[in-house]
């Protein structure tokens, strides 16, 4: 609903599942360190909200699907924002965050 309300678009934790094959989408965490180590969408990123340019691809058409802990965290709405500020077109939320996508009983991975 933030992210709505930010005006970036949104993804649902089984649309993202679906295009993660593709391997043309790059998947963002921007919760704590210690969040992302306990549970993550595979092969998701690592980024704080206020991330360098640099740890983006450099195609500013790559597909970015941000995400956070739940529905009300404003974390991955911001940093898509930014992202979009940055020049990137193809930006979007997952919404839900690593709960909604746990809830979906969809795999995490876990660790270093």
């Amino acid at each position: 609903m933030l992210a709505m309300l930010m005006g970036v678009k949104n993804i649902a934790p089984a649309a993202l599942a679906g295009q993660l094959d593709g391997g043309r989408t790059v998947v963002i965490d921007v919760n704590a360190q210690q969040s992302w180590l306990k549970a993550r969408v595979p092969g998701a990123l690592s980024l704080g909200v206020e991330f360098d340019a640099a740890a983006l691809p450099p195609d500013r058409s790559a597909s970015l699907v941000f995400y956070c802990s739940n529905p009300l965290c404003s974390k991955a709405p911001r940093a898509a924002r930014r992202a979009g500020k940055l020049g990137y077109t193809d930006v979007r939320v997952m919404a839900a965050g690593i709960t909604g996508w746990i809830a979906a009983g969809l795999p995490t991975d876990s660790g270093a």
